[in-house]
């Protein structure tokens, strides 16, 4: 089962220099169920790997002029606060059973995949949703609220520091439709928004001390999704991103169900 985590983590990669985003989607449930990591500190581990990959991936983004460091700053920022304090402080009080009665209880593990596996119903639905053609032309007339941006970022970075996924699938969509950027530069200013909130995450997760991380699995398999992202950002030039997307798309919400039956299945 080892092996085929470490050939998924690759394809995590592929996926994030394909379309921008999925990484911590699949990084997750791979660390859970193929290596038999507790899920808070898969969230822990995926946070990095997640981290160290989009900040590889933001390089080629900056050079085509695809990032807007404004709207990186305005949601940015809100973001990379929330995290982290979540990931500091929120995360390790969070009690063992979330939630107990007479007949079965929630506990800390079951609540984060149980959270994790509606958050992948959630992008799957944004990947599945037909966009109107002229959606970019659109976003063009969009002015930037930047208190309203800000305020989703500092809802996302909660979001992510308790389920562990960068959130690409949920800031894409919000810049795109509320910063008022087009879907290239929307993904490159995601990505750079991951990799230094996902970064912040672990130092949250460091200097919190809660956690026993193995430092030498956690560089292999960021250094797996690397060599991942590289591939996927070559394939990325000869593959339709629309197919892939909406293929991606079927397969996060599959795997978003089969995550929440089994694990209610165990109440």
């Amino acid at each position: 089962m080892e092996i085929v985590g470490y050939i998924t983590i690759i394809l995590a990669g592929v996926c994030l220099g394909l379309i921008g985003a999925g990484g911590g989607i699949l990084t997750v449930p791979i660390l859970v169920y193929l290596f038999g990591i507790n899920p808070v500190l898969a969230t822990a581990y995926s946070l990095f790997v997640v981290g160290t990959t989009s900040l590889i991936g933001v390089v080629p983004k900056y050079f085509e002029h695809n990032i807007s460091f404004l709207t990186a700053l305005i949601f940015g920022i809100p973001s990379m606060i929330s995290v982290f304090l979540t990931r500091k402080f929120i995360l390790p009080i969070l009690p063992e059973g979330i939630f107990r009665t007479e007949n079965f209880e929630v506990s800390k593990s079951l609540f984060l995949m149980c959270m994790f596996a509606v958050l992948m119903i959630f992008a799957a639905r944004t990947m599945l949703k037909k966009r109107r053609h002229n959606l970019d032309s659109q976003n063009s007339n969009i002015v930037i609220a930047p208190v309203f941006v800000s305020l989703l970022g500092l809802c996302e970075g909660v979001l992510t520091g308790l389920v562990g996924a960068g959130g690409g699938f949920i800031i894409i969509p919000i810049l795109t439709l509320f910063a008022g950027l087009e879907i290239k530069k929307a993904i490159g200013t995601s990505l750079l928004i991951v990799a230094v909130k996902s970064l912040i995450g672990s130092v949250g997760d460091i200097t919190a001390g809660h956690l026993e991380l193995d430092w030498s699995f956690l560089i292999l398999i960021s250094s797996l999704s690397i060599s991942g992202m590289f591939l996927g950002s070559a394939l990325s030039k000869k593959i339709d991103g629309s197919r892939l997307k909406t293929g991606f798309g079927w397969f996060v919400l599959i795997m978003g169900i089969y995550i929440l039956v089994k694990e209610v299945s165990r109440l």
